[in-house]
């Protein structure tokens, strides 16, 4: 069990390893992550009120508005009591921060840096079953036969979000949204960065900084 109570939010670009260092870390510390895609899936998929009105906007193909979203998470955050957790995928503005500093007190804020010439060769070879949701990277984890699946010998594709002139456009929209919101809590005092090309590299520095926070 975590013997101290640590609020955190994760941050980084598509592809830059987030969910890998988050689970690492959930395993490692013992704590709660709230994935704001996660949360908002399971109201829509448990029929909620706030679900069924989510999902109506999901299905028009339009942004979940932020008051939505902002409900959405302060409840769950409200339901863990005195216990660690680690945000992500939220907050993704200013407004969004402010509304969760209203009710919480965030003592650290990870942001995971790759090049994102990385993250675009590393995705750009990423390749998918799509019946199963296998994923094989070519050159770390290729299949057995090139561009089919282990298991059942069918075709791999690479989805559009995959491909590199997709990636990079991406990148560019992730930096620019986000930007604003690292120097919101890099002038708070409480943006920490992580700078690496893969997991592995970062992983060992972000332990060390965790070990005297939980």
């Amino acid at each position: 069990m975590s013997s101290k109570v640590w609020k955190a939010i994760i941050m980084g670009a598509p592809g830059s390893g987030k969910g890998t260092i988050s689970d690492r870390i959930i395993k490692k510390f013992n704590i709660k992550h709230l994935s704001c895609g996660d949360i908002l899936r399971r109201h829509i998929q448990q029929q909620t009120a706030l679900g069924v009105t989510a999902n109506k906007y999901m299905q028009n193909g339009q942004l979940v508005p932020d008051k939505l979203v902002i409900d959405c998470i302060l409840d769950e955050v409200s339901n863990i009591g005195q216990k660690s957790w680690l945000l992500d995928g939220f907050p993704r503005t200013i407004e969004q921060a402010n509304k969760l500093a209203e009710c919480e007190k965030v003592d650290s804020v990870m942001n995971l840096v790759v090049p994102h010439d990385i993250i675009i060769d590393r995705v750009r070879n990423r390749w998918i079953h799509l019946p199963s949701g296998r994923v094989y990277n070519i050159g770390f984890n290729s299949p057995n036969v090139p561009f089919k699946d282990d298991e059942t010998g069918e075709a791999l594709i690479q989805r559009d979000d995959d491909k590199p002139e997709t990636v990079r456009k991406r990148l560019e929209i992730y930096e620019n949204v986000t930007k604003p919101l690292v120097e919101y809590y890099k002038n708070g005092g409480r943006l920490v960065e992580f700078h690496g090309k893969t997991s592995d590299e970062i992983w060992p520095n972000v332990v060390k900084y965790l070990q005297d926070k939980v």
